[in-house]
């Protein structure tokens, strides 16, 4: 009698992170496409910001790096349309250095800020460091989990925040320093500590971003914002999220 040997498991390869790059100078593209293929990414290319919110709505990218200066459609124009239907992470790169420039991009969802020049060292510690940040908030504390905030409701699996059934608008950045707060309640945590967190780990000095998102946060959970019960204000150190009582 024959014994049909039993089938051997076989173990599955990763599918290799999917990088969308939208940059109009063509020596830096293929020199930052060389760079990241050699690291093991699969890179796209595309040299315009219409091109590029083309490829992005066929090729499902998992980070986009996104030049600010483009041709046709700006990387500020292009950043607000991804952000209107996916909250892929973002890295804008640009040769624009002003901190207005870098708030007006983190504040409409970028994930981190790069500017030129750069070593392809440091872009790729930047891009995996998003990536990370990337998965770990879109694992929710408890899966399918709601919790009542002051007079709001989130829901972090969904990712959104909504009062009286109805939900409130925030920015991609504003939902992730709630979530960061609210699974680290009762801790606080000074302005530079809560850029480290959510934001990267090279804006120190840009903490006005920490008091915008911490502001519409409050507009939108607490009832009377400027008298928080939940998301208060540590005096001389910076922020914390209240545990109901």
């Amino acid at each position: 009698m024959s014994l049909t040997p039993l089938p051997q498991s076989v173990a599955v390869p990763e599918q290799p992170i999917k990088i969308l790059l939208v940059e109009d100078e063509r020596a830096l593209r293929e020199a930052l496409a060389d760079a990241l293929t050699s690291e093991g990414f699969l890179v796209t290319e595309a040299e315009t910001g219409a091109a590029g919110l083309n490829v992005f709505r066929t090729a499902t990218p998992d980070l986009i790096l996104l030049d600010l200066m483009l041709p046709e459609m700006g990387g500020i124009e292009v950043c607000r349309s991804i952000r209107s239907s996916s909250r892929v992470p973002i890295i804008m790169v640009t040769a624009k250095a002003s901190e207005a420039d870098r708030i007006s991009g983190l504040d409409l969802g970028a994930d981190d800020y790069v500017t030129k020049p750069f070593s392809s060292r440091e872009l790729i510690a930047r891009i995996r460091a998003v990536l990370r940040r990337a998965e770990a908030a879109s694992s929710p504390i408890v899966a399918g989990s709601r919790l009542r905030i002051a007079e709001a409701e989130v829901d972090l699996e969904g990712q959104r925040v909504l009062r009286d059934g109805a939900v409130v608008h925030l920015k991609p950045k504003a939902f992730q320093l709630l979530a960061f707060l609210i699974e680290n309640a009762g801790r606080v945590y000074t302005r530079e500590q809560l850029l480290d967190k959510v934001w990267g780990y090279d804006y120190a000095g840009e903490t006005r971003t920490v008091d915008v998102h911490m502001h519409a946060l409050r507009q939108a959970i607490e009832a009377i914002p400027a008298e928080p019960v939940a998301l208060q204000t540590v005096r001389g150190i910076g922020y914390v999220l209240r545990r109901p009582a």
